[in-house]
């Protein structure tokens, strides 16, 4: 129950000993199946050739530009990423698969708030190597990881186009809750964009880590790398 003030007011629980968390760092995270590390342009052109093929315009349906057609388009587009100040943006490196040991997808740490121990994982963007893969999965527990363990957070959250099936069905997967919906909440290309608002919470964590990690554990994959069960975060 909420706890109530002298003036007879509900007011939150108190954190007990909440002091502002470290803001996120570059920092490289290794785990079995992939490396996260910063975005660097080194890697600029193995995204290229892992999201900007001509059968890969899809990839870019919901982000806010289209399908970049020319390695410098997608070099102005990352380099934007790197020099936005309130964003850390990560190249995603599988070490298994048709592009082990080269960049094939980004993710960022965005909305960061070390007051509130609040950051979103947004701007998630797999090549077609990386979907649906143990190594992306891993990519993004990792990332969870990292702000929930490592320094302290008390929520991560996931946004995505409330259009953006796939994105609405990782979230569910990995454990997110939904929160709810922000209706026309941004204009994006010329389009109305309703925003769906995920998260997982520190009092989450502890039984959405133990599925994550249940589930990438090697003996739930045979010799060809598929699962043998499925992920339920819940």
């Amino acid at each position: 129950m909420p706890d109530t003030n002298e003036f007879g007011q509900r007011v939150g629980d108190v954190v007990a000993g909440w002091e502002p968390r470290p803001a996120p760092a570059p920092v490289t995270l290794r785990g079995r199946y992939v490396t996260v590390l910063p975005l660097s342009s080194a890697h600029y052109a193995d995204l290229y050739a892992a999201c900007c093929g001509e059968d890969d315009g899809d990839l870019w349906t919901y982000r806010t530009i289209d399908r970049p057609t020319s390695l410098p388009g997608l070099w102005m587009h990352l380099a934007e990423l790197l020099d936005r100040p309130d964003a850390l943006t990560f190249a995603l490196v599988p070490g298994e698969g048709p592009d082990a040991g080269r960049a094939a997808g980004i993710a960022s740490y965005t909305r960061i708030e070390p007051a509130h121990g609040q950051v979103e994982v947004s701007g998630i963007l797999l090549g077609r190597s990386l979907q649906r893969t143990r190594a992306a999965t891993e990519a993004l527990h990792l990332l969870a990881a990292h702000a929930l363990d490592d320094l302290g957070y008390r929520r991560v959250e996931w946004k995505c186009d409330a259009l953006n099936d796939a994105s609405r069905r990782a979230a569910t997967r990995l454990g997110f809750t939904h929160e709810g919906r922000f209706r026309q909440h941004l204009v994006v290309k010329g389009r109305r964009r309703d925003t769906d608002w995920y998260a997982i919470t520190d009092e989450e964590w502890p039984q959405v880590r133990e599925s994550h990690l249940r589930w990438l554990a090697p003996e739930n994959f045979d010799d060809d790398g598929r699962q043998r069960t499925s992920l339920r975060a819940r």
